[in-house]
Order: structure tokens, then sequence, then C-alpha cells
């Protein structure tokens, strides 16, 4: 049974997706993207279809914003956190947008789908770091800088095991569905309001529990799942 699902592990990386679009078998649901953000986005890159814009380019821009609010939430200035806010919401939206575009564009491929799901990870990731270290003269203190490791790495390999979920689930189920329009990692918009009012400080401490939290509890399901996968059922959607 671990070797059954050990081999569906491994199908997933040569899936082609990006921006986590999912393949199924054939006959099998399909995960919907169907949030207002995912609508939104939908709308904004329409209008680029046929054009030279590709999904990459839109995750570059999504790599090079994010890297560059990080930059800013880590100087720890009233300034930093007010632009930091301000780029950040700009890299959450092309975050949806690349993904999009691949989509509907019909531009899916593996070597997009890695380069997506890396910089989302290392931009949501280091977004966490940036906060505990311009927090560090905060009343945190010295414990900015390692809670903005353990909510960074706590997200990263939440990430990481939701993204193995899924395709142990042959991509019929997404690890965590939002409602009434939106997703949970659609709380990442917030981060811009809460910066400019700021509250990053109760939200740096929330995210260090609540990811650590999360992390466990996707892990557990993992394990769960891996335990009870058939060794018949097959790897491909082939008949």
């Amino acid at each position: 049974m671990q070797a059954s699902f050990d081999a569906k592990l491994n199908a997933w990386h040569c899936q082609p997706r990006h921006g986590a679009i999912t393949a199924a078998p054939e006959g099998a649901p399909h995960l919907q993207y169907d949030s207002w953000t995912h609508l939104l986005a939908r709308a904004a890159v329409r209008p680029f279809l046929g054009t030279a814009l590709r999904p990459n380019h839109l995750t570059t821009l999504r790599l090079l914003t994010g890297l560059a609010a990080c930059a800013l939430f880590a100087l720890g200035t009233r300034d930093g956190d007010i632009w930091g806010g301000v780029i950040w919401l700009v890299s959450a939206f092309l975050d949806r947008a690349d993904g999009e575009l691949a989509r509907i564009g019909r531009m899916t491929s593996p070597a997009g789908h890695r380069y997506d799901y890396v910089t989302d990870v290392l931009i949501n990731a280091l977004f966490f770091v940036a906060i505990g270290i311009g927090l560090r003269h905060s009343w945190l203190g010295a414990w900015a800088i390692p809670l903005g490791l353990v909510a960074g790495i706590a997200l990263a390999v939440c990430s990481g095991w939701s993204e193995l979920l899924e395709a142990g689930q042959a991509h019929t189920e997404r690890a965590y569905s939002g409602r009434w329009g939106f997703d949970p990692d659609d709380a990442l918009y917030l981060m811009a309001p809460f910066a400019w009012l700021g509250w990053l400080a109760p939200v740096l401490i929330g995210a260090s529990v609540g990811a650590t939290l999360m992390m466990t509890i996707t892990g557990i399901r993992l394990r769960r799942l891996s335990v009870r996968q058939p060794a018949s059922v097959p790897v491909t959607g082939d008949p």
C-alpha cells in the first residue's frame, strides 16, 4: 500500500500543471478555482490571451514584487509597512493571475507549475520571516525573529504536504476548501491592511501558532492517506 501511494506522489511531478492547476484522471471531477480573487484575476488576464504574455512572466513579477514587499517589511518602519503592504497586494494578485492565464490560455506545463509553486512557497514563507525581522525592535523583542522563522518554515512545510495530500487523492479534492467565495490562502491579502494598521505583531504570534497547527494536521492527514491507500488503485488515468 505504501508503494502504491509513493508511486502516485511520483506521478504528480509529471503532470502538466501551472499555478496549482490540477489534473485528475479521466472521469474524475476536476477541482474548481472559482473564488472571488480567481474570478477577478481571470477577468484581468483574459484580454492578454493571444499576446506574448506568458504565465511565467507573471510568476516572475510575482517573485520580484514579493521580494520587494518582504524587503520593505523587514525595515520595520512605518513607511516600509505602508509601501510593503501596497506591493504585497500586487504580488498576491499576480499569484492568482499567473495560474488563471495558464488555465484559460491552455499554457500549463510541469516546469511552469514548479516555478509557480516554488515562488509561492518562498514568498509566503519569507513574508513571515521578514515581518519577524522588522518587529525585532517592537515589544516582541528577541522573540520576533524566531517567531518569524517558525511561522515561515511551518507554512512552507504545510504547503508541501498539502500538495502531496492532493496528489494522493488523485487531485479530486483540495487539501483545504474555502467557503462563500474565499479560499484559505485569500487570508494573505489581509496582511496588507494589518500592516497599515500596525497589527503585524499579533499576526506574527497567531501565524506561528496557526501555521504550526495546520502543518501538524496536514501531516497527520497525509500519513493516514498513505496508510489506507489500496494497492490496486492505478497510478495513472490510463484504461
